[in-house]
């Protein structure tokens, strides 16, 4: 990209920033303890999914309140798509999720340029954000959250 070219894209106006990357795990408490005491990331949010079926937290560095987080996320119960993934793939990343003004909109000019996406709306996420994924079949096998945080346009 030359040096005053525009970012090109269906969403480029939308994007915000990368937001989290989404790691399964077959035991949180452990996976917390890992990424807290020898990486030193602080637990900044903690909560059941029941829609989504998993229980999450985000982890980040201490006193950085903008950077992009880690999110563990485990299974609650067999039928999870986290637990059919860690069946699938065993434990590791599972997601890259990119913060949007509006998850909407961006869902829908990626459906008009031809890529799939898992539900029709988003979707309630993490600390009540709204989230919706891009098929990875469509993203050279990224599956790819895209979240608009509470409070957004």
């Amino acid at each position: 990209m030359s040096g005053n070219s525009l970012p090109r894209g269906p969403i480029a106006d939308l994007l915000l920033a990368v937001d989290h990357v989404g790691i399964a795990v077959p035991d949180l408490e452990a996976g917390i303890a890992f990424y807290r005491d020898t990486l030193g990331l602080e637990l900044r949010h903690r909560e059941d999914n029941t829609e989504q079926r998993v229980t999450e937290v985000m982890l980040a560095p201490a006193g950085r309140p903008d950077s992009t987080q880690l999110q563990l996320l485990a299974p609650l119960g067999d039928d999870s798509p986290i637990a059919k993934f860690l069946d699938r793939a065993g434990p590791g990343l599972q997601h890259l999720a990119l913060r949007v003004t509006d998850a909407r909109t961006a869902g829908d000019r990626l459906r008009t340029a031809g890529l799939r996406l898992l539900y029709d709306l988003p979707r309630r996420g993490t600390a009540d954000s709204l989230i919706n994924f891009v098929h990875p079949r469509d993203t050279g096998g990224v599956l790819i959250e895209l979240v608009q945080p509470v409070g957004q346009n």
